[in-house]
């Protein structure tokens, strides 16, 4: 009964309305359409099927993807280790309690989409003694866990963002297991029963005096007041020497990914904006930060773009909004961030930005489930978004995967955390260049 519910909430959401416009939302400067609502929101995931026995995505001529780990549990995040292991943060969403039908049909898209399910709440250490490519040994390295996400290693201990808190563990070199308990070092903002988005990425500065903290906001536009959203939307800085922490930038409604741009050495984040405005608002996007930077969230959009449902609205604020850097497309979900510095990869690929796009379930048309590359120069993006690791849905539209995370492990190829799929890809260059 509740799947012919949904269906049937599905093809109310689409009834009436026109086809979607052509895709213009990406780039420096994107398209943005007049903003488009109904009763109901546009429902439109791909149902999850996993991957069949010897499949894999596709990349361009010149690569190829294997399979580096398999039988994952929801794999998000992944961090490489000076030793050349490489962690996994696996966690999943949780169901939200209550909500009604609006916390209903949130459950029911999240199900569909590979998303809910027993979170895991561990990190595993993959070891490739070699760099051939196999997985030599496999660890659990720290568990019971709080939907852990982001990983960096900052001298003698191991940061790890929960979902409600940066905890620390010890970390010895070529260890496989983390000794004793959690340490909590900060408190982050959190709501019981329904934690929206609740992703926290971690990244140091060179120095390894700093620690970034990526926090989501807990709804799409306030929905359960501004108070609820203190001190999320934002990125935090920590400080490692005294424990102190402050918002470093703000207006970002769902910050995941990050990455220092290595010419500039600039922080960038990939940021999710919102949703329920129609198939091509609001993109996407990444973007270089500012410290005591404001971007708009909840107020505005792509800089100083009014968002009419938010009420009361803050002109002081948004008179201050920045507009962000590039635009991903909407709705494409884009979660995971890597600069490129290794040499593994072709001239064309180095220095520019990975995206993990986990795709859409706002949009009539589906868009993302790929890992998208974004070519940079001078420390600015220098060119289209262009698929890189695709094939992720099939003909029918169904998905064998998401992409979430990506990395380079020690001999530079690429390593893909795919969520849905529960693995972990390798995607290793083995060609002539491409033209």
């Amino acid at each position: 009964m509740k799947k012919l519910v949904f269906a049937a909430l599905v093809a109310l959401a689409a009834c009436g309305q026109a086809a979607p416009p052509a895709e213009h939302g990406y780039g420096a400067e994107p398209q943005l359409p007049e903003p488009q609502g109904g009763l109901l929101p546009t429902i439109n995931t791909a149902e999850v099927i996993g991957w069949p026995d010897g499949a894999t995505p596709t990349a361009p001529d010149g690569f190829t993807v294997t399979r580096f780990a398999e039988n994952l549990d929801h794999p998000r995040q992944l961090y490489l280790l000076p030793n050349g292991d490489v962690l996994v943060a696996e966690s999943s969403t949780k169901a939200q309690s209550g909500g009604g039908i609006v916390g209903w049909i949130r459950n029911s898209v999240q199900r569909r989409g590979g998303a809910l399910g027993e979170s895991a709440d561990r990190i595993t250490l993959l070891r490739d003694s070699d760099g051939d490519g196999d997985v030599d040994a496999r660890h659990v390295f720290a568990e019971n866990l709080n939907q852990p996400f982001g990983i960096v290693l900052v001298g003698e201990y191991l940061y790890v963002g929960n979902t409600d808190a940066v905890v620390r563990v010890r970390y010895t070199p070529n260890s496989v297991r983390a000794p004793g308990q959690p340490e909590e070092v900060l408190r982050l903002p959190h709501r019981d029963g329904d934690n929206g988005h609740w992703t926290r990425n971690l990244i140091a500065s060179a120095d390894g005096t700093k620690i970034y903290v990526a926090v989501g906001s807990a709804s799409n536009i306030a929905d359960h007041g501004i108070e609820a959203e203190e001190g999320r939307a934002a990125i935090w800085e920590y400080d490692v020497a005294s424990g102190e922490a402050r918002i470093f930038a703000s207006g970002l409604r769902n910050p995941v990914g990050l990455g220092w741009e290595p010419t500039t050495n600039a922080l960038w984040v990939a940021v999710n904006e919102r949703d329920m405005l129609g198939d091509n608002l609001v993109p996407d996007y990444m973007t270089s930060v500012r410290d005591g930077g404001f971007y708009g969230w909840p107020y505005s959009y792509w800089g100083r773009t009014i968002d009419e449902r938010v009420k009361p609205q803050r002109p002081d604020l948004v008179a201050t909004a920045l507009t962000p850097d590039f635009a991903l497309g909407a709705h494409t979900a884009s979660l995971g961030l890597m600069f490129y510095t290794g040499t593994a990869l072709p001239e064309q690929y180095r220095g520019g930005a990975f995206v993990g796009q986990h795709g859409s379930w706002n949009r009539r048309e589906l868009v993302g489930y790929r890992v998208a590359y974004v070519p940079f120069a001078n420390g600015r993006p220098s060119g289209d978004a262009q698929d890189f690791l695709a094939g992720f849905l099939n003909a029918e539209n169904k998905a064998y995967g998401r992409p979430v995370g990506v990395a380079a492990d020690r001999t530079g190829a690429l390593l893909v955390a795919d969520d849905a799929g529960n693995i972990v890809w390798r995607v290793v260059y083995d060609g002539a260049a491409a033209n």
